[in-house]
């Protein structure tokens, strides 16, 4: 039985209606430290239970051992009770491959490991890293042909670069974006391009909502990209909350789900009480006066980023 009353919103033209928290299932590939793989699947169990509708992945989360995970997850619970994205493109940290014949393989060893029989939504994985002009006139068609076959419903693009998502879609029909560390209580850059989006119909999946760590009392990874200047007012708005009594992380994905233009955040972890905690987060009201304050010590980082991929493609 639901235990709390999670809300839905429509994902641009799809007509999929997808719970604003969703479920980002790069934990179950140990990416942010080793899981305790019947942990991890209680977790996507608990996600399900609380009204998570919406789960991704990719091949490269934990070098295929995310999908593998979900997989065993997903095939106890009924197809209808879930939407599956996941991805292509990208199989390592250095390893991308956009070509029609490696999507078409890499999509088959997914619904093997996924234990499905279609994928609801697949992104090419961080595009920035590759000429734009192989997605636009290989990738992309390769995956219209895919959906023709019943193995994918829809598709889209991901990666970090804001300017992908605009070159991309003036080019080649998407139907949605996967935008990671831009719809942030630090960076709100995904408005910038939200308009231009929904006009095409395009859905907007957004993730991140704690900066890769940036937002946390742990800190981010020592591996963050981040320059210092953003780790060190990133650093100062999580220590005015603790003086506050207040979690940054809470106020951080309450933001992320507060703006109905944004119709769902993913937030990831391997852990049933963590995802339990932050669906209770969001049930809770938000404190907008101490966002406005939080917000207003991150002001001067606001919509700054770092450089992802290839020069052009930022």
């Amino acid at each position: 039985m639901r235990r709390m009353m999670m809300k839905y919103r429509t994902l641009g033209n799809t007509e999929l209606e997808v719970s604003i928290l969703s479920f980002g299932a790069s934990s179950l590939g140990s990416v942010f430290g080793e899981i305790d793989e019947s942990e991890g699947i209680r977790t996507v169990y608990e996600a399900i239970d609380l009204g998570i509708n919406f789960i991704d992945v990719s091949p490269y989360y934990g070098l295929t051992k995310a999908e593998t995970v979900l997989g065993k997850a997903i095939k106890n619970i009924p197809r209808d009770k879930f939407i599956l994205s996941t991805k292509a493109g990208r199989y390592g940290e250095n390893d991308f491959d956009f070509s029609s014949k490696r999507i078409i393989k890499s999509v088959d060893e997914s619904l093997t490991r996924l234990q499905t029989d279609y994928i609801d939504i697949l992104h090419l994985h961080d595009i920035e890293f590759v000429s734009l002009d192989q997605i636009i006139h290989e990738s992309i068609p390769t995956l219209l042909e895919l959906k023709k076959a019943g193995k994918i419903r829809f598709i889209g693009i991901s990666g970090l670069p804001l300017k992908i998502f605009k070159v991309v879609s003036e080019q080649v029909p998407l139907d949605t974006i996967l935008s990671y560390c831009h719809y942030t209580l630090n960076n709100t850059g995904l408005l910038t391009i939200e308009e231009e989006m929904r006009n095409k119909g395009i859905g907007i999946i957004n993730a991140s909502p704690l900066s890769m760590g940036l937002l946390t009392k742990k800190g981010p990874p020592d591996w963050h990209p981040a320059s210092d200047e953003i780790k060190r007012v990133c650093r100062q708005a999580v220590q005015f909350c603790e003086e506050q009594g207040v979690a940054i992380e809470k106020l951080a994905v309450q933001f992320a789900v507060a703006n109905d233009r944004i119709p769902t955040t993913l937030v990831g972890t391997a852990n049933p009480k963590h995802i339990a905690r932050n669906v209770a987060w969001i049930e809770e009201p938000i404190d907008m006066e101490l966002v406005n304050q939080v917000r207003e010590i991150l002001k001067p980082i606001d919509q700054k980023i770092w450089l992802s991929g290839r020069k052009e493609n930022n």
